[in-house]
């Protein structure tokens, strides 16, 4: 079978898989344990690809098909996969065709050949007409959930349209320079002998021109330098570290800010995550940047079970939220949420402050992290965590930046507010 055709019969199982609920992570994981390496590039474009044209596939099957009854649910997928390989620009009109016809054969769906034949070249002798109406959909024009855009058009009304647009794009990438090995300066030197561009965007954090493998970039196994994004970068900074703290990274997985924590100054640091799994893979990074914490596997909120009773001068709660800021990066994201899933977060959110805030020392800081831009889970969340909670109040940010950073072409979408404990 043709490369293109095994890809796009693997890709429309994937994106079914994941449009019934299954995660994409998890999804591509499982099929790089059972893919050639030289298939797997192929394999993840077509899945991020299409799963970030949410909407936008699903209305030109609508539009031109002529089927009655239920879908099946591959031949659907495969579809999807194909139209973002037409409108990819990476392959010519007619092998797209020809490939996807090839892959209902793979996936041996072989009656399904003229239906998807007949769907693709009618795509392309419609596509005038068919982006004019697109165009009139708000759900295929702007590729989100319609509940979704309502919420940011409310939250943003004069930018709601640059956040919509940043979460169909591809994600930058930047670096975290580890403090304790190098400097920002000479590791910027080290990327430019490699051919690899890059600026300046914050204290250890290097923003990449364009992406690149991290097998690429020197030193990355000898933990020199870590890939996170600059606005995850801004938690260390906004905690005020100072040597000698006993510090908590509440809801740790996958371990890059507790990391970053870690090079920044000489404290005792706890890492805790519910995930054995994820908890592993906090170790792993740690270990990799020669960094040492004390990991543990626990709710962060029941202290009752894992915490010792000695208070903590400082908290990071980068709590579970809808990861509604970083939907280009995880599009799955667009398919698994739905609208009552963000007051089910914010209720899980109340309660892992309420239990966290027990234990902070006096004069201690809280800081509270999401990468989420739905206000009902940031500065809501707050608010009323500060209305019932006597003595907390909320501090500056040191770095002098907004709470909410919306999702654009430097960093993800990230909201931040610190919380002090009166002496």
């Amino acid at each position: 079978m043709a490369p293109l055709a095994e890809a796009l019969a693997a890709a429309a199982a994937l994106v079914a898989r994941v449009a019934s609920g299954r995660s994409l992570t998890s999804e591509l994981e499982r099929a790089a344990e059972e893919s050639p390496p030289a298939s797997r590039a192929a394999l993840t474009d077509l899945c991020y690809g299409t799963l970030r044209r949410y909407g936008r596939s699903q209305a030109i099957v609508a539009a031109l098909s002529r089927r009655a009854g239920a879908a099946d649910p591959q031949v659907e997928a495969l579809l999807w996969c194909a139209f973002y390989a037409l409108e990819s620009g990476r392959y010519a009109d007619y092998t797209v065709v020809d490939q996807a016809a090839r892959a209902c054969v793979a996936m041996q769906r072989t009656g399904a050949k003229g239906y998807v034949n007949a769907l693709l070249r009618g795509y392309l002798r419609a596509r005038p007409m068919l982006e004019a109406r697109l165009a009139a959909d708000p759900v295929a024009h702007y590729q989100h959930p319609a509940w979704w855009i309502e919420r940011v058009c409310a939250a943003y009304p004069s930018s709601w349209k640059n956040v919509l647009a940043a979460g169909n794009q591809h994600p930058p990438m930047c670096l975290r320079v580890n403090a304790r090995r190098t400097t920002v300066d000479a590791y910027a030197l080290r990327l430019d002998a490699e051919g690899i561009r890059a600026r300046r965007v914050g204290a250890a954090a290097l923003l990449l021109d364009k992406p690149v493998p991290v097998e690429r970039l020197p030193g990355f196994a000898a933990g020199d330098v870590s890939v996170q994004d600059a606005g995850a970068q801004r938690a260390a900074g906004l905690l005020d570290l100072r040597a000698g703290q006993r510090v908590l990274d509440a809801c740790a997985a996958p371990g890059g800010k507790s990391a970053h924590i870690a090079e920044t100054a000489d404290i005792k640091l706890i890492a805790l995550d519910i995930d054995a799994a994820r908890s592993a893979d906090v170790k792993r990074n740690l270990e990799r940047l020669g960094l040492t914490a004390e990991v543990r596997t626990a709710d962060c909120s029941a202290p009752e079970a894992w915490w010792d009773g000695i208070a903590f001068d400082r908290i990071l709660a980068d709590v579970p939220c809808s990861a509604s800021g970083v939907a280009r990066r995880h599009p799955d994201i667009k398919w698994l949420r739905r609208a009552v899933d963000v007051a089910a977060f914010a209720a899980r959110q109340a309660r892992i402050l309420d239990a966290l805030w027990r234990t902070l020392a006096p004069d201690g800081k809280l800081l509270y992290v999401t990468c989420s831009v739905f206000p009902e889970e940031n500065g809501a969340v707050i608010d009323t965590f500060a209305a019932r909670t006597p003595g907390a109040r909320c501090a500056p940010l040191a770095d002098g930046a907004p709470a909410q950073l919306l999702p654009g072409p430097g960093h993800d979408g990230f909201f931040s507010a610190l919380i002090e404990k009166p002496a």
